[in-house]
C-alpha cells in the first residue's frame, strides 16, 4: 500500500520508473535522471492507486472535468477522472500547439483540473492551461505524480512527490561536455 513519498518513491523504483543517466527532457534541457511514470502506470493497480491519492488532494465538488496533456498526462488523467467519476480527457500537439482534438469539448466556465505524469517546467500545462482557457474553460488545479519544479513556477502543482531536478541548459551541460549524448526516453521505441 502506498502512504507516504517514501513508498511513492519505492514504487517508481520498483517498477523502474526512475532512470539514471543522461537525458534530453521534453523542454529541451538535460538531466541526470529521468522519471519514466509510464514504467509505473503499465500496471493498473498502480495507475490505480496513484490516481486516487492524488484525487483526494482536490475537492471534487468543484471540479467538472480532468484533462491530461499527451503523452504523459493521458493514463494518469485519466484514472483520476475514473477516481473522481468526473470526464476525462486529454490535449495534444498539432502543428507544435496544445489542442482539444478527437471531439472533445468542455464548455464556457467548466472548471478543470490539468494532471500529469511528471512537472518540471510546467511547459504543458502552462499550454493546455492556455488552450482550455481559450475555449472559455476554468482550469482550478493541477496535478502529477512527480513534482520536479521546486516551485521554479506560478502554479500551485498537488503531487504525490517533489524532487529536486538536476537541469542543465543544453549549452552548458557537463554530461555533453564528457562527451555523452542525451536519450530522449519519452521519444524511444523498441523494435519488434
Amino acid at each position: 500500500m502506498i502512504e507516504n513519498k517514501q513508498d511513492i518513491l519505492e514504487l517508481l523504483e520498483q517498477t523502474q520508473a526512475v532512470l539514471k543517466g543522461h537525458f534530453e527532457l521534453s523542454s529541451g534541457n538535460h538531466s541526470n535522471q529521468y522519471f519514466q511514470c509510464a514504467k509505473l502506470l503499465q500496471y493498473p493497480k498502480y495507475a490505480e492507486l496513484a490516481a486516487k491519492m492524488l484525487a483526494e488532494k482536490f475537492n471534487k465538488d468543484s471540479i467538472d472535468a480532468v484533462v491530461g496533456p499527451a503523452l504523459g498526462g493521458v493514463i494518469i488523467g485519466y484514472e483520476v477522472g475514473k477516481a473522481m467519476d468526473k470526464k476525462s480527457i486529454f490535449t495534444e500537439r498539432k502543428d507544435g500547439a496544445m489542442t482539444l482534438r478527437r471531439g472533445f469539448e468542455l464548455e464556457p466556465g467548466e472548471r478543470v483540473i490539468i494532471i500529469e505524469d511528471v512537472i518540471t517546467t510546467a511547459k504543458s500545462a502552462i499550454e493546455t492551461t492556455k488552450a482550455l482557457e481559450s475555449l472559455g474553460a476554468k482550469v482550478v488545479g493541477y496535478g502529477c505524480i512527480v513534482d520536479r519544479s521546486c516551485g521554479n513556477t506560478y502554479l500551485d502543482i498537488k503531487s504525490l512527490t517533489q524532487m529536486e531536478p538536476v537541469i542543465y541548459s543544453p549549452d552548458n551541460c557537463p554530461l555533453c561536455r564528457q562527451g555523452s549524448s542525451p536519450e530522449k526516453p519519452g521519444s524511444r521505441f523498441k523494435t519488434l
